[in-house]
């Protein structure tokens, strides 16, 4: 056991030295006879240590993707595409005028990794997912040599990169003969991560760069600087491109300095991103439901053509609004095809004064959705898009409703009952996999599917009829559908369809009302108590729930099996008390403290309003502190917020 326990050391080493640091220490020779010797120590004894590099090889085929929970919220980041909105951004960040120290980082274009390691074993690894679930990928991500499978730091900790194909890696698989070429490095890694076979992730040898800790088990995550340094200690690969800047001009020259790199690079970048260094000063600018506050990332400007508007075609959504479609002569946008370009509402088509016939600017924005930015000319044939008079669905008759158009048969309209059951069925919603649009559709024409509780009433003859449907297909579909029975709250609530409840409301309304029927009983002005919720969404959601149809919907859905898993709620001193904290904790770090207040019966709200409590106030407090004293809301020290949690 210890020559074992020695040579895996020793090939861990070797392989860091090689994968990460590009600074090789023995032959290939040298290490192929260590690891030789290590596999046949291995088939002698029958133990395999945890951190062996011969599970690298991946070799058993997964059957399915489980679904993980992460310990720490992985979030996306917002967004912008001018040094305009960069500076704009800076300057709210600024304090006194001046700048928080940020870097200045490549922007990967690959697939989000989660790292869990617990006691210096990884054990486990899963993609991003919505966020807070994800889809574990271990065997294959164990396959990628720059990943470390055992690290120093023994806490439990997660760390989050960007798996990678580099170009080179990509060039040599597609110039083998024995495999499909792959479109690109992206399509390359998430086929890669994401394939049930992780001799396939091997063979297509991807790298992982990794830039973030996600979850430490003490809650003291170090400020930026100090946490690449942490990663370097810990034998993660790292990006070869940081600045630290001061001034938004020094954040300008880098932005430059990695757009001039980005066709040199051996990899894909889509932009840099910017972070406040600065973990106080990270935790005191808190989120938002899917962007950290305190991080940018700036999109490289996307590529411009011109081409001529040929139609517009009106889809039903599922809340009955008719969205024009561009139909265009076809042009090539990044390596990519566009013949159909989104064109918002009839008021943004009039703002822009775009007509059929006419030539258009169009860009893919962000680099994936084609959008019109604005007319090139108009031309003799130019003619005005009138929108239809009636439902191209179902011929009922349209009305104004704001800004937009709609069907006024939105209870019997097919093409609005089938995208609503769609909504339903995303994964971020009921998360009922293989339900798609297509197969919705011929359920819906065979009278299969009319609404929600339909779904859960479908059987294995049911899709006798139904096109490309097999008995494992059917049978998976159905376990997914049963699967899905069990829920949240928030889920349902999302997917449901209120009006203008989305993802971050659904929450809301699950955290504030706890029940099912809180929520259906709660009135308008309960609604409009909650954070970011004005009159608008509080009727919203007030006149969904008092409508007999949308009940009954409801409660035939509840009667299919529809189950809500219960968040365990804490009881203690912060008992029913909504908080915010401000300022910068002297004794513990904001998340930290966020814990300790759940622990006890509280919750932690990111802004303050009438719905707050209480709110917490450390050093340097802001305008929260402000807007408090001037709602009357009570607030107390750090000294006194310690006092509580020792109650």
């Amino acid at each position: 056991m210890d020559r074992m326990q020695e040579l895996v050391q020793k090939l861990n080493e070797y392989a860091y030295r090689y994968y990460v640091l590009d600074d090789p220490v023995i032959s290939d020779g040298e290490y192929d006879k260590l690891y030789d010797e290590l596999v046949a120590l291995e088939k002698q004894t029958g133990v395999v240590l945890p951190d062996s590099p011969t599970i690298r090889v991946g070799d058993k085929l997964l059957s399915k993707f489980n679904q993980v929970v992460h310990r720490g919220k992985l979030f996306s980041l917002d967004k912008c595409q001018s040094k305009e909105e960069m500076r704009a951004w800076l300057d709210k960040l600024s304090v006194n005028g001046k700048m928080p120290l940020c870097s200045v980082e490549y922007k990967f274009d690959g697939l989000t990794i989660n790292l869990t390691y617990e006691n210096g074993v990884l054990t486990r690894a899963a993609t991003r997912g919505n966020g807070e679930i994800g889809e574990e990928v271990t065997m294959q991500v164990r396959t990628i040599k720059s990943v470390p499978l055992s690290i120093p730091y023994k806490g439990v900790i997660e760390v989050q990169g960007e798996g990678i194909m580099t170009l080179s890696a990509l060039a040599a698989y597609n110039a083998r003969p024995d495999v499909v070429p792959l479109k690109n490095a992206r399509n390359g890694v998430a086929g890669a991560i994401r394939n049930l076979d992780p001799k396939v992730t091997a063979d297509r040898k991807l790298d992982m760069i990794c830039y973030n800790v996600n979850y430490m088990d003490d809650g003291n995550f170090p400020d930026g600087k100090a946490m690449l340094a942490f990663l370097r200690e810990n034998n993660f690969k790292l990006s070869d491109y940081c600045r630290y800047c001061s001034t938004p001009d020094e954040v300008m020259a880098a932005l430059d300095e990695i757009e001039s790199r980005r066709d040199s690079l051996d990899f894909l970048i889509d932009g840099a991103v910017v972070k406040v260094d600065n973990t106080a000063m990270r935790e005191e600018l808190g989120y938002t439901q899917k962007f950290p506050r305190w991080a940018m990332a700036f999109k490289f400007a996307p590529e411009e053509a011109t081409t001529t508007v040929r139609d517009v075609i009106w889809q039903v959504s599922r809340t009955g609004k008719l969205n024009p479609l561009a139909v265009l002569d076809p042009v090539d946008l990044a390596g990519v095809t566009v013949s159909r370009a989104t064109l918002s509402n009839i008021s943004e088509i009039r703002r822009k004064d775009i007509r059929i016939g006419s030539r258009v600017f169009i860009r893919r924005s962000n680099d994936v959705i084609p959008e019109i930015t604005g007319v090139a000319e108009h031309t003799e044939n130019s003619r005005e898009i009138v929108p239809p008079a009636v439902c191209p669905a179902c011929g009922a008759p349209v009305v104004q409703d704001g800004i937009f158009v709609k069907c006024s048969n939105t209870r019997a309209c097919a093409n609005t009952i089938i995208s609503a059951l769609s909504h339903f069925c995303e994964r971020d919603a009921m998360d009922i996999e293989g339900l798609s649009d297509k197969t919705l559709e011929l359920l819906y024409g065979l009278n299969k599917v009319k609404a929600f509780h339909d779904i859960y009433a479908l059987k294995q003859e049911d899709f006798d009829e139904v096109e490309g449907f097999r008995d494992k297909r059917t049978g998976n579909l159905l376990a997914a559908i049963e699967k899905s029975k069990t829920t949240t709250l928030a889920r349902f609530l999302y997917a449901i369809g209120i009006p203008n409840i989305g993802k971050k409301s659904a929450g809301q309304l699950e955290e504030e009302f706890r029940t099912l029927d809180a929520v259906m009983n709660a009135s308008k002005e309960d609604f409009a108590a909650l954070d970011d919720f004005g009159d608008i969404m509080a009727e919203g959601v007030k006149a969904y729930f008092d409508d007999e149809h949308n009940r009954r919907e409801i409660e035939l859905l509840l009667k299919a099996g529809v189950t809500f898993i219960q968040k365990q709620v804490a009881e203690g001193v912060f008992s029913g008390k909504k908080v915010v904290l401000t300022g910068a904790l002297v004794s513990m770090k904001r998340g930290k403290a966020k814990e300790e207040i759940e622990k006890r019966g509280g919750s932690v709200a990111e802004s303050v309003s009438k719905a707050v409590n209480l709110v917490i106030v450390g050093e340097d407090a802001g305008s929260k502190l402000a807007k408090a004293e001037k709602l009357g809301i009570p607030t107390i020290s750090e000294g006194e917020f310690l006092k509580m949690l020792e109650e």
